[in-house]
């Protein structure tokens, strides 16, 4: 309680002068999400040989991934509020440390049973570290001058985990093992935390902050029943009953805890986080990117290691324009944000992502990396850069109490994004190369990529749909600085 007091007074009296350790702070914070964005790639590509060494079945690989994401995408309102609760650097460590100790458990796993324990694990301790993560930033740079560097940085670090985690599951799986994809997480978490100690200050709670137990109940259920049912339609398909039951449960939940939310005093999501205009556009403008992100990332994971024949280092090297397009759509809108109107920024990336689709809707069988694949890759990382930065910085601006499960908000419709594009776009990819391959049955390599093309053009279309509604959405909303 002392120390809480103390840095409440000091925050108190150096209101105007900036902390001189918040360059430091965001470093911790950025490092603490690239961790998480790093896990969520390097699982795919460490999957067959986790898969082989514990004996997993088909049904059991598939559930390393979707447990994960039902104990993070269902967690992360809950976790937003917790982090108001505990205070942010508190949740932070809690974070980081738990997230740290998961994956070495999970590093260490002897059976499927440990394994799905410590990837859950996982999932919970992500679902607070990343409110907590956008939080601190966002109090650490209120200035609007720093702002857009700031966000800039930390979309970088965000988007580039993608690429990274590719990169670095492909070499340690080849020259290591499957387990150091899950314990290089510890020497990151360790780093993190350093940073965090040093740089960040204790501060109090927020006063009045209570969680709404029925309403966390509702959100979790609402969203692991969303997520669930995306997962099943995938592996059971759309017309399964546990796909219709879950998606069905999942609705209902959180119609309910919409009602819930507008009735109870301290609501889990105040409604004026997500009504508000500039704040639900940036919402929709990341879960279209989601979808649009699945297919770019999957089909041309696909696409290098089974039909042109790349190893999985090689291919993950591939992967490295998609981070150096986000870097450079990082930087061209962040100094934007403290002039231009949101829908100014959000809707030109959505559509860049678009053009990225639609270019792989056209990529052949004997296509090149250089002349087909490479453009994919730069059009989608400057148009995730572009949305990523804008959508954070306008989510948190000027939320105050609520700001991080306004925060959390964000990650919460990338998970649903990703979720949905999983389930959808496989769908679609699936039955337009069954379609193709009836026809052409003496290519199978053909169907899939036909399938892959359907799907991307089918995102493509989805992407600028989305950014028409993002536009209309937002209207003459002010600037996301």
């Amino acid at each position: 309680m002392s120390i809480e007091v103390r840095s409440n007074r000091l925050s108190s009296d150096d209101s105007a002068l900036p902390d001189p350790r918040r360059w430091w702070a965001l470093a911790a914070v950025a490092t603490a999400q690239l961790m998480i964005g790093i896990d969520m790639t390097i699982m795919n590509i460490a999957l067959p040989s986790m898969q082989r060494s514990l004996h997993l079945s088909d049904p059991q690989r598939q559930w390393v991934i979707t447990i994960y994401a039902l104990g993070y995408g269902g967690l992360l309102l809950v976790g937003g509020r917790l982090s108001d609760l505990v205070g942010r650097r508190r949740g932070l460590m809690i974070g980081l440390t738990g997230f740290g100790l998961a994956s070495a458990l999970g590093g260490a796993a002897l059976d499927p049973a440990m394994l799905f324990t410590a990837r859950a694990l996982q999932g919970v301790f992500g679902a607070l570290l990343t409110p907590s993560v956008l939080a601190t930033l966002a109090a650490a740079f209120p200035a609007p001058a720093e702002r857009g560097k700031a966000f800039g940085i930390y979309g970088t670090a965000m988007g580039s985990s993608s690429g990274l985690g590719v990169v670095l599951g492909g070499v340690l799986t080849d020259y290591l093992d499957w387990r150091w994809c899950m314990y290089v997480n510890l020497p990151i978490a360790a780093v993190a935390a350093a940073g965090t100690l040093y740089a960040i200050r204790p501060v109090p709670r927020v006063a009045g902050v209570r969680v709404d137990v029925t309403g966390a109940l509702l959100a979790t259920t609402g969203l692991m029943a969303l997520v669930l049912g995306f997962a099943r339609a995938e592996t059971d398909g759309w017309s399964a009953a546990i796909t219709i039951g879950s998606l069905a449960a999942g609705v209902l939940a959180l119609a309910a805890f919409i009602v819930v939310q507008k009735r109870v005093a301290g609501p889990l999501l105040p409604l004026r986080v997500v009504l508000d205009r500039r704040r639900s556009g940036s919402y929709l403008a990341v879960l279209s990117l989601a979808v649009g992100m699945f297919a770019a990332l999957f089909f041309l994971t696909f696409y290098l290691q089974n039909v042109l024949g790349y190893s999985p280092v090689r291919a993950g090297i591939a992967f490295l324009p998609l981070t150096l397009g986000l870097m450079a759509g990082v930087r061209m809108v962040s100094p934007l944000l403290m002039r231009a109107q949101v829908r100014w920024l959000l809707c030109p990336g959505l559509l860049t992502i678009a053009a990225g689709l639609a270019l792989l809707g056209l990529i052949g069988v004997h296509g090149g990396y250089w002349p087909h694949v490479f453009p994919v890759f730069l059009l989608v990382g400057l148009g995730t850069g572009w949305v990523l930065v804008t959508a954070n910085s306008t989510a948190t601006l000027g939320a105050g109490a609520d700001t991080a499960v306004a925060g959390a908000m964000v990650m919460t419709s990338q998970q649903i994004g990703a979720s949905l594009g999983t389930a959808l776009l496989s769908t679609i990819a699936a039955t337009a190369a069954a379609d193709h391959l009836r026809t052409h049955p003496i290519a199978p390599a053909e169907a899939a990529v036909h399938g892959f093309n359907v799907a991307s053009l089918g995102a493509a279309a989805f992407l600028c749909l989305a950014a028409l509604a993002v536009f209309l959405r937002t209207g003459r909303g002010g600037s996301a600085r």
